[in-house]
């Protein structure tokens, strides 16, 4: 069949990047995180000091920008590619919920975005691409084939990270992990570059009470339906 390119946009802890990990590979297409290409230029901001909690040298990041080098590499363990930082395996640490507190800032950073965006975009000229973030079907793909835009309640984003990051060890709290998803919800949705929003040929895609397996089918068969039609 004809491949297309499928954007996953939403809110923090949807579970966005599960489901298209899940469908690139039923589909043999690439998945790409771009929430992990956020993630690896905060962690090089906090490595070299540019951000804490109360300070933000965004200036000096933006002039660093030529010196942070960002791949995914196949782990066929794991059966996913994973972050590399300036040619370091960063993966587990950009999962961190330090990382996560301030994603959302570095994000807010245009020429941040548009750097990143310029390489998201090349990845998908040859289709064949799941892609998930926050502006995907808004300013990647515009022209993806299919587009959605997953959401659930906060409670239930909340308890799914808590859990996630209780089963890696962290030590958190469920108000930390709630305070962190809402702060994100609030500065995702509110900057002025790229904010997220739903695009409007995108389906909302509510996953609250759908296990895993129900969406990934329910995904899988609009896949096949665009295919079919095409």
């Amino acid at each position: 069949m004809k491949k297309i390119n499928i954007a996953i946009d939403g809110y923090s802890s949807t579970g966005k990047s599960t489901i298209a990990k899940k469908l690139a590979a039923k589909l043999g297409y690439i998945y790409v995180d771009t929430g992990a290409m956020y993630r690896a230029v905060a962690l090089y901001a906090m490595q070299n000091k540019l951000i804490k909690a109360s300070y933000f040298n965004k200036e000096l990041l933006i002039g660093s920008l030529d010196k942070i080098s960002l791949n995914f590499k196949f782990n066929p363990d794991l059966g996913y590619a994973e972050m590399y930082l300036n040619n370091i395996n960063v993966e587990a640490e950009i999962r961190s919920i330090k990382v996560s507190s301030f994603v959302s800032t570095i994000a807010e950073v245009s020429e941040v975005r548009e750097k990143l965006v310029e390489q998201q975009q090349e990845m998908g000229k040859n289709k064949g691409i799941v892609m998930d973030g926050r502006d995907i079907g808004t300013v990647v793909f515009p022209k993806a084939e299919l587009k959605i835009f997953m959401t659930a309640s906060s409670e239930i984003r909340t308890q799914r990270r808590f859990d996630e990051l209780s089963a890696k060890g962290d030590n958190v709290t469920f108000k930390e992990v709630k305070e962190n998803i809402e702060h994100r919800d609030k500065v995702d949705t509110t900057r002025a570059d790229s904010p997220l929003v739903q695009a409007k040929d995108a389906l909302l895609f509510d996953n609250s009470f759908l296990s895993r397996q129900a969406q990934f089918e329910k995904l899988l068969k609009l896949v096949n339906e665009i295919q079919n039609s095409l």
